[in-house]
């Protein structure tokens, strides 16, 4: 090799090492507030935003409390008690009420949301998980009893007939452009196409990329479904119409939460082993793995609020902490 070639060589590795050392550096998601919360160590579920009063709800499960944050004092503003083994939240920002679900006896209890006092509370046949609200039909679906969905007028309780599922329910989205949800099963794994208006499935796509599927996210201009899985740990990309298999993107293990920016054409996946991940989407086929943010050990629910570019992380108490806490990240441009 000349000199000249080995000098040229030289710069290549060098501009190569300084352009990554510059992406170690400047993360896409920026660490800007950590608040303290309450709670021995164990479990916190997922997370809903009521963004008028800058407040956030927490599942706290192992407290047994439903957590209201306050994000503008950067503080614990109250404790909901009795929720045990509270897992999903919806905030319906329409009729200003919070829809809990809990875990232990298949309760869905709903909230005020300026005081949080208690409005109702409806039972369904077993665990009640994830829980969703579409506010174009002011419907909030629960899902519950592992293979059931349930079907709640928001603004009258009124309860519809279950939707029966053929396997355990996960991770569910809804569309803001035409009545449809995407529920995920982690087994069989696939995922179902519900018509919510005429509440019915309509499609089954079956999942051969990888297994043990959770959360999910949409984005509809391109028609494409990512469905977060832990077996093996990655984000499958499908097409919402055919569900064909598109591709996948390798990340961090235990994901919980996705979330699709599509101001940035980004993905935030939030990963038990301890890792936030960022993937950017080239073009609606191509995804690449862009950032690995080290986060802490079980912080896998998350919330991304497109609005503030903020994406809030609920973090476990940690050895050595007081309790749990709420990160938040400023997402960049």
């Amino acid at each position: 090799m000349t000199t000249s070639r080995f000098c040229a060589f030289g710069v290549v590795l060098a501009c190569a090492s300084l352009a990554g050392t510059a992406r170690a550096a400047d993360p896409s998601l920026e660490l800007i507030q950590t608040i303290a919360l309450k709670g021995k160590a164990g479990k916190l579920d997922h997370v809903a935003l009521d963004a008028k009063r800058e407040r956030l709800f927490l599942a706290n499960t192992t407290n047994g409390t439903l957590d209201i944050v306050d994000l503008k004092e950067g503080k614990l503003l109250k404790q909901v008690k009795g929720q045990t083994g509270i897992q999903g939240i919806a905030y319906a920002g329409d009729l200003d009420r919070v829809f809990v679900g809990l875990g232990g006896g298949g309760l869905c209890n709903v909230f005020g949301g300026e005081q949080y006092q208690p409005l109702k509370t409806i039972k369904f046949s077993g665990d009640s998980d994830n829980v969703r609200y579409d506010p174009a039909s002011h419907l909030t679906f629960v899902a519950h009893d592992e293979k059931a969905l349930g079907i709640v007028d928001a603004r009258t309780y009124a309860v519809s007939p279950d939707l029966k599922l053929p396997g355990a329910a996960e991770g569910f989205q809804i569309e803001t452009g035409r009545p449809r949800l995407y529920l995920v099963n982690p087994s069989p794994s696939q995922v179902l196409v519900i018509d919510t208006g005429k509440k019915e499935v309509l499609a089954t796509y079956p999942m051969k990329l990888a297994g043990e599927g959770h959360p999910l996210a949409i984005d509809e201009a391109n028609k494409r479904i990512f469905v977060g899985c832990r077996t093996e740990p990655m984000i499958v990309v499908m097409d919402s119409e055919t569900g064909k298999e598109i591709t996948s993107v390798a990340i961090p293990r235990d994901i919980d939460d996705l979330h699709y920016d599509a101001k940035r054409k980004k993905l935030y996946a939030s990963c038990g082993e301890g890792f936030l991940a960022v993937v950017r989407q080239v073009g609606p086929d191509t995804y690449q793995l862009e950032d690995k943010i080290a986060t802490a050990k079980q912080a896998k629910t998350s919330l991304f609020a497109a609005e503030s570019n903020r994406l809030y992380l609920a973090v476990p108490r940690q050895p050595n902490q007081e309790g749990p806490e709420i990160r938040v990240y400023k997402v960049k441009d």
